[in-house]
């Protein structure tokens, strides 16, 4: 099942990138270049890193100039996210070519990549929940709180999962055809965002 990759090389990923907890670390995907598995791991190693940089500009203390130096790299980041699901969506348009939908086929509300990228978001939601599940640090009351919340996550993982196979299954037999529309993000584009093209 394609979820179960996902769930694992995300947790993969995950756990590399806090072997050195360093935005900047380069990412040394351990899987072959044309694979699935190498595509998943980059997107979680992507998202990871802005995880992270979310931390950062969210400290109440930061500068301001570096705050905004933070949130201009978020942007750029999230163009790089973007652009990695429309990728994997590519993937999966390749792969099913050939399959003809049937008369009665519908679309879903999503892509299977975007709901890819959800799993990938969560995995990293459980990750960090568990670690506050198990601070020592924290309070009794702090843990146990997070150990509930921990809980729904984990179900919302298995849900999302099962989805995701049942979506990939469905288009595999023709129930179900995709149809990926490119995000096209306005804010980065200054040919569309009307603070930067007023400016030019």
């Amino acid at each position: 099942m394609i979820s179960e990759i996902a769930n694992r090389i995300f947790n993969q990923a995950i756990v590399d990138y806090h072997k050195f907890d360093d935005i900047d670390q380069p990412v040394e995907n351990p899987y072959d270049a044309e694979s699935l598995e190498h595509l998943f791991y980059v997107k979680n190693w992507i998202d990871t890193a802005q995880w992270h940089m979310e931390d950062v500009v969210r400290n109440p203390q930061i500068d301001p100039v570096e705050g905004l130096s933070w949130k201009r790299r978020i942007d750029a980041q999230n163009q790089v996210r973007t652009d990695m699901v429309e990728f994997i969506d590519g993937y999966f348009l390749n792969l099913y070519q050939g399959v003809v939908a049937l008369p009665d086929a519908k679309i879903n509300t999503e892509s299977p990549a975007w709901a890819i990228d959800r799993l990938s978001i969560l995995a990293l939601k459980i990750y960090h929940m568990k670690e506050e599940a198990e601070r020592e640090s924290a309070s009794v009351e702090h843990r146990a709180q997070c150990q509930t919340k921990l809980d729904i996550l984990l179900s919302q993982r298995d849900d999302l999962s099962q989805s995701i196979d049942e979506l990939l299954s469905d288009i595999e037999a023709g129930k179900k055809y995709m149809k990926v529309y490119k995000q096209m993000k306005m804010y980065n584009d200054p040919s569309l965002n009307p603070v930067l093209y007023k400016k030019a």
